[in-house]
């Protein structure tokens, strides 16, 4: 388990829980359809599934830009990107093998994020701005790595720019979003990251990692709340089996 989870975080150094997580976690057969409904102020409800399915196929309705409408698109996305701090939402996540979770994903830029599975599972996935932690409930054990060796360091960085060590491949607008192909400019064939935006409001929707071998994940995000505050407890890892007080251990 920890080769496997340590060897898919060394790779493509884009966004990555869903990769990280989709390939870790126990399996749990859960769900679909998520809803959309905005939460309330407060608590986030639960997520309604379905029934289990792949990762759906990247819709054909695709409306291309010209280069002029792609660059813009791209700045409006970065800055979203940069301006974007803390963050909660509920998260489905569908690895390429069909097996799907449901949780609640936190941020809290630069260098913490969070995600809890909801139960049975009880794996979960922490930065402290420092490593990132995987816990396997089922093996009662933790792998980690530095931030910056791993998936999530694109989305962890202080300074978010879709240039420099990535690159835009492609802006088109399909499925209802607007979506936006990067990959590694040192290293085309590393695998790819797609961004995918609302419209109105313009904000993060999902994002969809295809590694090396061709394996596809997808994280689709749901009653997102921005500029949240968030407890600082929550981006400290905690070993489940040790007393209360033993932090990142």
């Amino acid at each position: 388990m920890k080769t496997r989870i340590l060897t898919i975080m060394t790779g493509l150094a884009l966004l990555g829980a869903a990769t990280f997580i989709g390939t870790g976690v126990s399996a749990q057969t859960a769900a679909t359809e998520a809803t959309a409904t905005e939460a309330a102020a407060g608590a986030i409800p639960a997520t309604s599934v379905t029934t289990p399915a792949a990762v759906p196929a990247i819709p054909t309705d695709v409306t291309t830009y010209s280069p002029e409408q792609a660059t813009a698109m791209a700045v409006q996305a970065e800055q979203w990107l940069q301006q974007l701090k803390t963050a909660r939402a509920r998260f489905l996540l569908t690895a390429g093998n069909g097996t799907q979770l449901i949780g609640t994903f936190y941020l809290n830029r630069p260098g913490k994020l969070r995600f809890d599975y909801d139960d049975p599972v009880k794996d979960f996935v922490v930065a402290d701005g420092v490593f990132i932690y995987f816990y396997d409930a089922n093996l009662g054990e933790q792998s980690n790595a530095p931030i910056g060796q791993t998936l999530a360091d694109f989305l962890l960085r202080s300074d978010i720019r879709l240039s420099g060590d990535v690159k835009v491949d492609s802006v088109v607008e399909s499925g209802g979003l607007i979506q936006i192909k990067l990959s590694q400019t040192a290293d085309a064939g590393a695998g790819s990251l797609t961004l995918g935006f609302t419209r109105e409001p313009f904000q993060l929707k999902k994002w969809r990692v295809i590694d090396p071998q061709g394996s596809v994940s997808e994280v689709e995000l749901f009653q997102m709340q921005t500029g949240v505050a968030l407890e600082r407890d929550l981006f400290v890892y905690r070993d489940p089996q040790k007393k209360a007080g033993s932090l990142n251990q």
